[in-house]
């Protein structure tokens, strides 16, 4: 689990998304999150939360990671814990 510490960093770098986002009010979802044309500012703002999450599971974090690897972990992480709650779930039968 996230500490306090690791939490509030991922609020903050939260908030600098949402903040980037409203200085470009004229722009759509769709621009703002082009690939191509992402203002800068909303990619880092981005890349800093990315970092506040992933090192939230005690994971170094190395920017080049590819989101495939990044998925695959997540998952993975999400099928140990059904096997946790579905072997706390059977005890309780």
């Amino acid at each position: 689990n996230p500490t306090p510490e690791q939490k509030e960093k991922i609020e903050q770098t939260a908030r600098a998304i949402l903040a980037a986002r409203e200085r470009y009010p004229e722009a759509s979802l769709a621009d703002l999150y082009d690939e191509l044309t992402m203002p800068p500012d909303l990619r880092k703002a981005h890349q800093a939360n990315d970092k506040a999450v992933w090192e939230s599971y005690a994971k170094p974090w190395h920017p080049l990671d590819n989101e495939p690897a990044c998925v695959a972990y997540l998952m993975d992480l999400h099928q140990q814990l059904l096997t946790i709650i579905n072997k706390d779930f059977d005890s309780i039968r």
